[in-house]
């Protein structure tokens, strides 16, 4: 069996049909008014940063498609209103995600948003480019980028996990799962959180931030994550479909999802190993598993619809994974046996929400970092033949050559 890739085999589900990412994404639709007061902070920090230069380039990393990325396009336009900036929107995605239905959108928002400036009020000039790549990989050049941000991106792992054989009948972290397991979902997230910071702060200028929000998990106990109790669900699911001769039990057991939800102190360890960047901000929040369920107490008003909500904002994400792997003659049956089985779960369970971290982090202001040294990609440009000392002029190492100069007046990469 060939191995799944990320890069060819995950993307959102595409189009305008029932079961879409552009009809199923208000968790991230409301993860992003819930981080808008982080994103409006960090804007101003970084524009006043980089004026009295008039370009701030921003970079969305895992943009997926459809009207949330024109509410992130928003929030940074509205946030440098009246500002003398021109703004340069670099929009990434693996290169399967739909960036001819963004481009259509942003077409028609830009124009929208263009007749709505006040009279005599001289509008933002607004540049788009798309980005396709992962973002563990280096997508920009050398302190390019003065804002990043991502939502709902960072707890997807870079490859599919491997060496999980002894997780049998599983998804994803559950009750069964051998600790060994789990170390290995939490290696992999280690490993690729923090080759994404050492990327990230290559790429960021001075003064440069990063805005980001992920699921992860509430407790420290790793098998009590509310994304745990939702996998299970699904791998129940599945079992079930194995029952019925519509999935080889062979099947399941070599799939894992390929994901981790972290919690907050995890988060934190990686980031100060790094000691790449620093905090400005980190909380989490609640979101109920229903997307539509806004009520203050999380109530559940209607069980059956609650599971055929949740089981639609699930498929619109992970289908293209279930159907690479399994087939698709069988996702229907999935999903629909999935939001029975939500459905009954939310019944009897007290107010199922997903964990999800805000977090905002600036980048230091040392070009490169000594005490990272040992553990960042930036060693390559240390040369053992100078003294170590002597490699660096005013806490700069010289091989770091500064963004801001007089002849950059704007950037289109596309790898």
């Amino acid at each position: 069996m060939e191995a799944m890739k990320m890069e060819s085999d995950f993307h959102m589900v595409k189009g305008e049909g029932e079961n879409s990412y552009i009809n199923n994404s208000r968790h991230q639709q409301k993860t992003l008014f819930e981080t808008k007061p982080v994103l409006e902070k960090a804007v101003a920090e970084v524009c006043s940063a980089v004026l009295p230069r008039n370009l701030l380039l921003v970079g969305d990393l895992g943009c997926g498609s459809g009207k949330n990325t024109l509410i992130f396009l928003s929030e940074v336009i509205d946030a440098t209103r009246g500002l003398p900036v021109e703004l340069q929107f670099f929009l990434n995605d693996l290169p399967s995600n739909d960036f001819n239905h963004i481009f259509q959108s942003c077409d028609e928002h830009l124009k929208n948003s263009a007749a709505a400036v006040h009279k005599g009020e001289r509008p933002t000039p607004i540049y788009i480019a798309g980005v396709p790549g992962s973002y563990y990989t280096r997508l920009f050049p050398f302190q390019s980028v003065h804002l990043f941000h991502s939502s709902f991106s960072l707890h997807w792992h870079s490859q599919f996990p491997y060496g999980l054989d002894d997780n049998k009948g599983n998804i994803y972290i559950a009750r069964t799962t051998p600790p060994y397991v789990v170390k290995l979902y939490q290696e992999q997230f280690q490993k690729d959180l923090m080759l994404f910071l050492e990327l990230r702060y290559e790429e960021l200028a001075f003064g440069g931030q990063m805005v980001l929000t992920f699921l992860g998990r509430k407790n420290e106990d790793v098998y009590s994550g509310s994304m745990n109790y939702l996998y299970e669900l699904l791998a129940q699911s599945l079992q079930t479909l194995v029952k019925k001769e519509l999935v080889s039990q062979e099947k399941l057991e070599s799939f894992n999802l390929p994901i981790y939800g972290a919690s907050i102190g995890e988060v934190k360890e990686i980031i100060n190993q790094s000691g790449l960047f620093d905090i400005n901000h980190i909380k989490l929040f609640e979101s109920n598993w229903d997307p539509y369920n806004d009520s203050e107490n999380n109530n559940v008003q209607d069980n059956i619809q609650s599971g055929v909500n949740i089981a639609k904002s699930i498929r619109a994400v992970m289908e293209t994974l279930f159907v690479s792997h399994f087939g698709e003659s069988m996702i229907d049956a999935l999903f629909k046996e999935f939001a029975n089985k939500v459905a009954d779960y939310i019944e009897r369970a007290d107010n199922p929400n997903y964990s999800i971290i805000i977090l905002s982090l600036q980048r230091k202001s040392e070009a490169c970092i000594v005490n990272a040294l040992s553990t960042s990609r930036i060693s390559q440009d240390i040369d053992s033949t100078i003294p170590f000392d002597h490699q660096f002029e005013d806490g700069v190492h010289k091989n770091c050559t500064p963004f801001f100069n007089n002849d950059v007046k704007g950037l289109l990469i596309i790898p």
